[in-house]
This record gives C-alpha cells, structure tokens and sequence, in this order.
C-alpha cells in the first residue's frame, strides 16, 4: 500500500494504527511514529538515531561528507562551517537576483498561451540555485544546467526500493548518475581551484563556504565543499520549484486568493523590507508547504532501544516519520485537506498556532533543511514578481502529486496567461 500510493498509505496507516506502527520480516524491521508527540521525542533525542544509515541510498549522489547524511561531533561542524552563508542578511542579498531572473523567465510569456507554470519555475529555480549557490560562470554553463547536472539530479529522484536496486546491479541508468556526478565534481573542482587561486571575495554561497573557518581556524576540505554543494543543489532546486508549481495551482484554483494575494504587493522593486510587508503572501506559502510539504516522509536509524507510548522500538530498526501526515491530521490542522491561508493569520477566528512539531516542511531538529529560508524567500520572491505581472487561468486539468522526496505536479501545472504586464 505504502509503495503504490505513498500519500494515502502513510495516512491510512496513521488512522488505523494511531501514532505508531510497524511492519517487516526478521532483521528488516520498519516503524512508522506520526504526528506532533512522535516528532518532539524524535527531534528531542537525536543520541537514540542515527541518518548516515538512513540516507546511505543518497550517498552516491551527495556525498560522504554531505550534511543530509552526517552524523554526531562530524555533523555538528560541518552544519557550524555551512550555516553562515544562510544567515537572513546573506539571503535578503539575493532578493534583488531573484526577482531579476523571475522577470527574465515572464518575459518570455506570451499573452494567449498555454503553458506548464511547474515546467517554467524548475528551469527558473535551477537556473537561479546555480547562481546562488557556485556563481554566474557556473550558471552560465549551458551543458551543465541541462545535462550533467539534470542527469545527477535524476539519480535521486526514484523511490527508497528502486535506488536499492539501482545499486544493487549494473545497468545503464546509475551509470550514466555516476559518469554524470563525475563531470559536475570535475566542473566544480575546477572552480574550486580557481577561486583558491584568485582571494576576491564573492557573496555566493560557495565563495563563503570557501572563507568559512571554524573555532579552530580550520575550513572544509576540498572533499567537504563538493559535498556540501552538490547535497544544497539537489535539496534546493526539487523542492522550491514543487512548491512554486503547487502555490500557483492552489491560488488559481481557490476563490480570491490569487487576487488578494496581488492587491497587497508593495509598488516599486522588491526589497527585503518591502518583501516582509507582503504577510498575506507568506500565508499562502506556508500553507502550500502544509498541504505538499517537499519532504513526504523521512527516516532514522534506531541506535538504541527506546519506548514511545507502550511500543518497544528496537535497535535497528528504521523508524520513518512524516511531515505530510502531521500536517494532515484533523487533530493538529482542523479543515486540514482544504488550503485555507488565513489560518495562519493570527486575527483569525480559524488561526491554527504552528510550532516546529506541527509543521515542519523542511524536516525538523539538529537535521533541519540548513537552506530552508532560502527556498522559502526564493518562493515568495517569484510569486510576488508572478502576480505582479501576470494574470492565469487554470485549465481544470487535474494536477496529482509524485514523489515523496521532493512532492510534485505529476503531469505539471497547465495554465492559460491571460494578460501580461511589464516589468
């Protein structure tokens, strides 16, 4: 059930089972904990799990070192070296960027057309996460944006069972990933190594991955850098553009929201302060991350037994948690299956108060999304250019989800564009 339809299956275990469940036969022993108790116990005692067990399908694509598969003192410095170059004033740096490379994607709109809104904001995202991320002469690859880098990406993108077999014997798709890894890592390597040679400062993340030094006046090693880039392209480009395919298939197709949205954008460009005043914007974007959170389910490995409501749970086991079924449950969200953003206003009769166990679209504790307020301003940001300048029609075509890495628009977001209007 789990693996024919992941999003019904997750939450019809949860309402049969209740909090915890478990399923499995002799050592492969899997348990599923559910809702917001389940994730303060998991969040709130990190020493009883371990992620490198879990994420070890991700390792040939991100990496050894990468933090998504880091563990205890190593995980700890890593994050504390990475974490500067997503501090808020480094992100509201890249504000004015991303609205440039926004109006440069609705330039190509034309008035009459129908086009897939999922399909144009992925090309946009990974476009713009190149940029941010290693730089404008990285970005300006042609080749890489759309092949090598495309092709990695691929690698990861199939359920937890198909990437087991992938490995598990030799056939053309993983070694097209692998050779595909390999020229990234040869690409990027190569700008590593001019930028070692060349001390000017640069406001990308990588160029501040670059300057980073921890207590000690140590840095990451050339290894640690690859890593850690290629594991921040893969988490970031997947995830921000589902939700900007999601948003706009939400707003268009919810009464008002859409033009709501658009009456309180700011006049003038877009700026960090100006940004914030958008609250109604943000409404909408939290709850599309509620609805189609980019991280369906996600895993630990249990290190040591522990007891969670009566249930032994023992060492070994896989214990999955899931963002999508908390932020479903009628218990946490009331009306949870409709898109209602003034629940997130807190002047609202129907105000639902978050916290980090009742939503967490970027998962949750020492292994938070480290780029989280990156994709989320990259989102707002393209949203508030879209309504800017655009008007859309939905075509009515059914819109379903795929994948439980990185949810999104199986077959796209097709809309009608109306009306253009100039940058």
């Amino acid at each position: 059930m789990l693996a024919r339809d992941p999003y019904e299956g997750l939450q019809r275990v949860q309402s049969a089972s209740g909090n915890i469940a478990g399923f499995g036969w002799g050592p492969v022993k899997y348990v599923l904990m559910f809702g917001p108790e389940a994730n303060v116990f998991l969040f709130g005692n990190s020493g009883l799990f371990t992620v490198r067990e879990a994420f070890d399908v991700l390792v040939p694509v991100n990496g050894e070192t990468a933090l998504i598969a880091s563990d205890g003192e190593a995980h700890k410095r890593r994050r504390r070296l990475v974490q500067p170059a997503f501090h808020r004033r480094r992100i509201d740096g890249y504000i004015a960027r991303m609205a440039e490379n926004t109006d440069a994607l609705l330039d190509t709109w034309r008035e009459g057309e129908t086009l897939d809104a999922y399909a144009s904001f992925r090309e946009l995202t990974r476009r713009t996460t190149v940029q941010l991320l290693f730089g404008d002469r990285l970005a300006a690859d042609e080749d890489l944006l759309s092949g090598e880098l495309q092709t990695l990406l691929d690698g990861i993108d199939r359920p937890y069972s198909q990437l087991v077999a992938l490995r598990s014997v030799p056939n053309p798709f993983w070694r097209r990933v692998i050779e595909a890894r390999a020229a990234v890592l040869d690409r990027l390597m190569r700008e590593i190594a001019d930028r070692r040679m060349d001390p000017t400062p640069r406001q990308d993340v990588l160029g501040l991955l670059l300057d980073s030094r921890d207590e000690e006046g140590g840095g990451l090693t050339d290894v640690e850098l690859q890593d850690q880039a290629i594991s921040l392209m893969a988490a970031g480009y997947e995830t921000t553009s589902a939700a900007l395919g999601w948003a706009v298939h939400l707003m268009l197709t919810t009464e008002g929201v859409w033009e709501r949205a658009r009456r309180e954008l700011p006049p003038g460009p877009l700026t960090a302060e100006t940004l914030r005043d958008c609250v109604y914007l943000d409404h909408v974007v939290n709850e599309t991350l509620r609805l189609f959170p980019p991280v369906v389910m996600s895993a630990r490995k249990v290190a040591e037994d522990f007891v969670f409501e009566g249930h032994r749970v023992p060492a070994g086991a896989m214990l999955i948690y899931s963002p999508y079924v908390t932020h479903r449950m009628e218990s946490v969200w009331p009306d949870a299956e409709t898109f209602r953003p003034d629940r997130w206003d807190p002047a609202s009769p129907g105000h639902t108060p978050a916290t980090p166990a009742s939503f967490l679209p970027f998962g949750g504790g020492q292994h938070r999304c480290i780029g989280s307020a990156l994709a989320t301003t990259g989102i707002k940001v393209a949203l508030a250019r879209l309504l800017a300048r655009a008007e859309l029609e939905h075509t009515g075509a059914p819109v379903q989800p795929r994948s439980i890495t990185a949810m999104r628009p199986r077959d796209g977001v097709p809309v009608v564009v109306k009306e253009m209007r100039p940058a």
